[in-house]
């Protein structure tokens, strides 16, 4: 399947675009540039993984997208806490975030387990 037509590819995509969107204003480039960064890694390594050859590789990319999430909700709440951003919005995306990492989650899960049944395949 190609990863534009991903459902999670599409709702990171729109995440990192509304982050982009919420921090445009900010001034201190250092976190305006960490923030918009771990928001575009999550729908970039969706991409990168499911354009790799083998599941292993696909795994790797999704935890990747996994990790910047935790990385981006992070920064949510630090932005929240320093008054860059509003409470309300950074709020929805943290939980659309969260979203995101559930449903990325259950795909890491249902590759896993086809790595499991091919070896299983080739037992005697």
């Amino acid at each position: 399947m190609r990863f534009e037509k991903l459902d999670v590819w599409k709702r990171a995509s729109r995440l990192s675009c509304q982050i982009y969107k919420e921090t445009e204003a900010i001034q201190n480039w250092g976190f305006k540039d960490q923030i918009t960064r771990s928001g575009l890694s999550v729908p970039s390594n969706i991409a990168e993984g499911e354009e790799r050859e083998t599941i292993k590789e696909k795994i790797r990319f999704l935890y990747y997208a996994k990790g910047s999430l935790g990385e981006l909700v992070t920064q949510l709440y630090i932005g929240i806490e320093i008054g860059y951003l509003s409470k309300q919005s950074s709020m929805e995306m943290i939980k659309e975030a969260k979203e995101i990492a559930k449903i990325i989650g259950a795909l890491i899960r249902n590759k896993e387990s086809q790595i499991k049944e091919d070896n299983a395949d080739y037992k005697i």
